[in-house]
């Protein structure tokens, strides 16, 4: 299989895995070392295909975000909306550049990318079961020390197969915020985070980027955009029925399956 239908393979993988609390990362790890995808800098390809997720945020609320934009002069409410999301994103940029390479070379590995799976499938099932009251029901209007939170919770999904929207939206749940709203608010936070790691990854990694791999994450990126777009819309309305504990499952499902592999081999 070339590396370009591979490319296109993960990027689908990845925009249909960034929205749901399952970690986009693990799953494209594990898909890339099942297919033997090995480009130079890989592991930022993983990373930076993520701009198409992005840009399927910033599409499909762009009504919103457009306005938060042009009323930030005038409207309260946008500025703290705007707050609350620059609030949330500063831990992980502090983390981030810190344990970047220690997180890379340690951690993106089947084994505790498994373990992570398990243990977060466990904890969402525990929340999910023991949800406290709901105080928050606007995403776009969540108190500071709430977004801070967040922001700090967010920073577990540093660790692959945590799970990034997974750390956000139950954290949030977990501070009395409304399922929708957390959904909602995870898929804000993640244009600054996402971009931010797309630009430190592309920073570090220049070197070793040429035309043939600046392609391959151009049509990774693509198709990433696609799926996340058909996922999103999916995504609010699917957790809006059935809550969280069906991704619980699949989680401990998959980790245990890993597990099972990496027993054998």
């Amino acid at each position: 299989m070339s590396d370009l239908i591979l490319a296109i393979l993960l990027g689908i993988i990845e925009g249909l895995t960034e929205f749901l609390p399952i970690s986009s990362t693990a799953h494209q790890i594990l898909a890339a070392d099942m297919m033997g995808f090995r480009v130079a800098g890989w592991d930022a390809f993983v990373v930076m295909i993520q701009l198409g997720a992005i840009l399927a945020i910033v599409v499909l609320y762009f009504g919103k975000l457009w306005n938060v934009l042009v009323t930030l002069p005038t409207d309260p409410k946008s500025r703290l909306f705007a707050a609350g999301i620059i609030v949330a994103f500063l831990p992980a940029v502090a983390l981030g550049v810190l344990f970047h390479s220690v997180i890379k070379e340690m951690l993106f590995a089947p084994l505790p990318i498994a373990l992570a799976l398990i243990a977060g499938g466990v904890v969402i099932i525990a929340v999910e079961r023991n949800l406290p009251r709901v105080k928050y029901t606007e995403s776009d209007a969540l108190p500071l020390g709430v977004c801070l939170k967040i922001g700090i919770l967010q920073c577990l999904a540093m660790i692959p197969g945590t799970s990034r929207s997974g750390a956000t939206i139950i954290g949030a749940l977990l501070l009395g915020v409304e399922r929708r709203a957390a959904a909602e608010f995870s898929f804000f936070l993640a244009i600054p985070t996402m971009l931010g790691a797309f630009v430190y990854d592309l920073y570090k990694n220049w070197s070793i980027f040429t035309p043939d791999s600046a392609a391959l994450i151009g049509v990774g990126s693509l198709a990433a955009f696609l799926a996340a777009l058909v996922v999103v819309r999916w995504a609010l309305g699917f957790i809006a029925r059935h809550g969280f504990t069906p991704f619980a499952w699949y989680r401990i499902a998959l980790g245990i399956v890993i597990l099972a592999v990496l027993a054998v081999r």
